[in-house]
């Protein structure tokens, strides 16, 4: 076995030591340590949740029951929640991102204010042509953006331009992550990465990418974490 793969082997036997349903666990975990996304009594909102593993950091990074929050997890699969890290804080949703309504995911927030922190894990089955597999991950991204900060202008960026379909139809003007908020978007490394870095650094006060040391060898995935909606 070579480096890279007993590297890779360590962080999948790491995460099933310590509880968790997949390694991407240990992706949010270092996330979390470096830029405290989710504060406790946070209300987050993780898109393409399955197995679950983000909705168990999630819920551990709540703090104790009386300080409140809520954690809900949508996928186009039917995720149970995770019995290990997670209490009846936690939920799940199935229905598909890409199809979902501004108003159908605020109504799943607390008291339809909107979610603290949106967690977007989502990335397209990989085809294996290059091309096509980075096109669908800048959609998804896209559509996570939409969700977060509402309808995005045609003009303020010719990469959202390319993308833009993604996010229709949705005629509600308002995104659902609160002024202040946190979001993190996984993409498929590509040139319009950092047409989407350019846009999300006017939206919010701090965007860096970063990947995670628990991701696989072979993996072309980054994550862009955005940091305080404006």
């Amino acid at each position: 076995m070579s480096a890279a793969g007993g590297t890779a082997d360590f962080f999948y036997r790491e995460s099933q030591r310590l509880g968790y349903v997949a390694r991407s666990a240990l992706k949010l975990i270092q996330m979390q340590k470096q830029h405290r996304l989710i504060a406790p009594g946070a209300a987050v909102l993780d898109l393409g949740c399955a197995p679950g593993a983000w909705l168990q950091v999630a819920c551990q990074n709540l703090g104790p029951l009386e300080k409140g929050g809520v954690v809900v997890g949508v996928d186009v699969k039917k995720v149970k929640v995770p019995s290990a890290h997670c209490d009846s804080r936690v939920r799940t949703v199935c229905a598909d991102v890409m199809t979902m309504m501004k108003q159908q995911a605020r109504a799943m927030s607390p008291q339809e204010r909107g979610f603290s922190v949106i967690l977007s894990d989502m990335c397209p089955r990989i085809s294996g042509i290059k091309t096509r597999d980075e096109a669908i991950s800048c959609e998804l991204g896209m559509r996570a953006l939409s969700l977060a900060i509402g309808k995005i202008k045609v003009k303020e960026s010719d990469t959202m331009e390319k993308y833009l379909s993604s996010t229709e139809p949705d005629p509600d003007e308002d995104g659902v992550l609160r002024r202040g908020g946190n979001l993190v978007l996984k993409f498929l490394e590509n040139e319009d990465v950092s047409g989407f870095g350019k846009f999300c650094k006017v939206k919010f006060k701090k965007v860096s990418l970063l990947r995670p040391k628990a991701t696989r060898p072979s993996s072309r995935e980054i994550y862009m974490i955005c940091e305080g909606l404006r």
